[in-house]
């Protein structure tokens, strides 16, 4: 009998989907293949073409996964938070968690060009609901902030962290730049930062 599995036609989209995952959390982005999942998964290469246009509809289906889990982690992070002040530093740890934690999916999710014109709706509602979770958190430090400042603080606040995340990974920040602080006091003026970003 033929070694490769038999996808039925329902199970094959979520494991190729499950192996984009993992192998964009090894190796980013680039490191999917629809070619190479196909020959892992043990299926023909036109199979993946079923339930997936071409790469780029692979990798909107992982960033969206990815942003209903950050989703997820804000709510989970308010949730928990005995006030508007811890909510939002915790929901920023959650920011950070993702990106020093699982760096291939945060590349993916914010450093690549699936969020441009033509994004898919798939990708836009759990982008979105990200989002509304973290600018609700931002709201709820000031109830009577009008929405164009909530916006205003939302966005700059995760400029904030954005900047810091982009600095650290791309071995910006020195020694010489960040002494006497240690990586946590670093990482505390960072939050300390979103959380007054006027």
């Amino acid at each position: 009998m033929d070694s490769k599995r038999a996808y039925h036609h329902g199970d094959l989209r979520p494991a190729l989907i499950a192996a984009a995952m993992a192998a964009v959390e090894r190796g980013g982005p680039e490191a999917v293949s629809l070619r190479e999942l196909a020959e892992q998964l043990g299926v023909s290469r036109a199979a993946p073409y079923r339930h997936f246009a071409d790469r780029r509809a692979l990798l909107a289906a992982v960033a969206a996964l990815g942003f209903v889990d950050l989703a997820a982690a804000y709510a989970r992070a308010q949730a928990d938070a005995p006030d508007p002040r811890a909510a939002l530093r915790e929901t920023a740890r959650a920011y950070l968690a993702l990106a020093f934690g699982r760096p291939g999916l945060f590349r993916l999710m914010f450093d690549s060009d699936l969020l441009g014109p033509d994004a898919p709706v798939s990708l836009l509602r759990p982008a979105g609901e990200a989002w509304a979770g973290l600018r609700r958190a931002v709201a709820a430090i000031d109830p009577d902030a009008t929405p164009r400042d909530v916006a205003r603080r939302t966005i700059s606040g995760w400029s904030t962290l954005h900047g810091f995340i982009a600095l650290v990974q791309g071995g910006r920040l020195k020694g010489f730049m960040t002494e006497p602080l240690s990586e946590s006091e670093l990482v505390e003026a960072i939050i300390d930062k979103t959380l007054r970003p006027d």
